[in-house]
């Protein structure tokens, strides 16, 4: 059975650690941290067998080295680091190609990995789906998606469009807690949604009790995502009445996209 633990680390990230049980090796996911998962790992009497890693951000890339470290002086073993081949991340010893190589096995997880390219956040970045978990990264978030930072609108739409075709019960296991801050953007373009208007009392309950509203699923996030309901009329009708856009002309998916980025990066 796969078992998914979160680690918090800096002010919301979560680096996710993977368990196939009765083995104690793990692998931990976009480990920004080291100091968190070497407390986890020695309190839970744990083995790192390997590290996933989505781009090349410092928050998600910066504990890999004393991980590295870590594992050679514990075991004498060298720690498997997989990662985009696009971005050149220091440490990456088993660089990944999703468009070469779309399927992983990993040693001790009994399970095979998709690989999917999704950029956008960045050039090169990836995600991984683990039977009916998805590791996105900075791609997909509850409730909205990462920043243009390197990639185009034109390729951040392609990759949420991926995500969103995943089976409607996939786990989103996305790498920050932002939902509350995206629901409440969400919900200024799309305040009839009763979906999300119930999804955003039960998560401001949550995190008043300081519990993670991660993960998310990809049936929830078709209802209340806006930038996953980029071709629904409420949508198209909310960006056109922000930008002052009288033409009665429907905008495509790719325009609605960027101008609901663009509304979202000074909201």
């Amino acid at each position: 059975m796969l078992t998914i633990t979160a680690i918090k680390a800096f002010n919301d990230n979560y680096i996710w650690v993977l368990q196939q049980t009765p083995h104690s090796q793990v692998y931990v996911v976009d480990p920004g941290d080291a100091k968190v998962v070497i407390a986890y790992l020695v309190s839970h009497q744990l083995a790192l067998a390997g590290i996933l890693l989505t781009h090349h951000h410092q928050d998600h890339t910066g504990g890999v080295g004393e991980l590295k470290r870590y594992v050679e002086q514990t075991s004498s073993q060298t720690l498997q680091v997989y990662g985009p081949q696009k971005e050149n991340i220091a440490h990456v010893n088993v660089p990944l190609n999703p468009e070469m190589r779309t399927e992983l096995t990993l040693p001790f997880l009994n399970a095979q990995i998709q690989v999917l390219n999704v950029p956008g956040h960045t050039a090169g970045h990836i995600a991984y789906v683990i039977e009916d978990a998805l590791f996105c990264g900075d791609t997909l978030f509850s409730a909205g998606c990462g920043r243009l930072f390197e990639g185009t609108a034109e390729q951040m739409l392609s990759s949420l469009t991926l995500l969103a075709k995943l089976p409607a019960n996939t786990r989103v296991f996305c790498a920050h807690e932002y939902t509350l801050s995206n629901l409440k953007f969400a919900l200024t373009v799309e305040p009839n949604n009763l979906n999300l208007q119930a999804y955003m009392q039960k998560a401001t309950e949550m995190r008043a009790q300081n519990s993670a509203t991660i993960p998310s699923s990809i049936a929830l996030e078709r209802a209340i995502n806006p930038f996953l309901r980029v071709g629904e009329q409420s949508i198209i009708d909310s960006i056109k009445q922000h930008f002052d856009d009288p033409d009665p002309i429907k905008l495509d998916e790719l325009t609605c996209f960027t101008r609901l980025r663009q509304w979202k990066d000074i909201f």
